[in-house]
């Protein structure tokens, strides 16, 4: 049976990707909740590997805050950008040698459930993260790739309802992908009008 604490994260859990989606600055302060919430979540589960994720995430969503506030994000929505081919192949040689090595720890030293798996959603998450602090639209796809794995993972360790957060959450990252590629497209569209000026 979930727990309050469960259902309250899983709530700001669902606002904070809408506000992502909408690229609101304003995902942050409750994404810092939400993940501090999450951190004893885990905890109870036994995964290590997420509940230690909790705290990279807290760092990182405030410098997300931070970061997106500099380009104009208390004014409204802001700009989004995309990776290139050789550095997309890089974050995914990053995301899989990380994975390797976390959970190769994770299985040898503690007793952690699933200690590949969750290991695999930490390092994708960690990855997904900096992209999205960096408004890289492929946060996105990585994202989905995560969310894929984590139903799985959740569902075995009896977190029913976080599984179900992270299918909410997967057709969401799908939702957020197809809205940034418009605003990228319309981006380039508006440089262009510019150019003609």
């Amino acid at each position: 049976m979930p727990s309050t604490l469960e259902w309250i994260a899983v709530l700001l859990g669902i606002a904070n990707i809408l506000l992502l989606v909408r690229r609101s600055i304003w995902n942050y302060p409750v994404g810092i909740l939400m993940v501090a919430l999450y951190f004893e979540v885990f905890r109870e589960a036994r995964l290590y590997s997420d509940m230690g994720l909790q705290v990279f995430f807290a760092a990182v969503q405030a410098y997300g805050w931070w970061a997106w506030a500099r380009v104009g994000g208390m004014d409204g929505p802001v700009q989004v950008a995309r990776l290139s081919g050789q550095a997309i192949l890089l974050w995914l040689g990053a995301i899989g040698a990380a994975t390797l090595a976390w959970g190769h720890i994770m299985a040898t030293y503690t007793n952690a459930a699933s200690p590949h798996w969750d290991a695999g959603i930490a390092m994708g998450s960690i990855a997904a993260q900096i992209l999205l602090t960096r408004r890289k639209i492929e946060n996105w796809a990585v994202w989905i790739g995560v969310d894929a794995v984590a139903i799985g993972v959740y569902w075995s360790r009896g977190l029913m309802l976080t599984a179900g957060l992270y299918g909410l959450f997967l057709v969401l990252c799908i939702v957020g992908l197809v809205e940034w590629r418009r605003v990228e497209r319309d981006q380039r569209a508006d440089g262009l009008r510019g150019t003609f000026a």
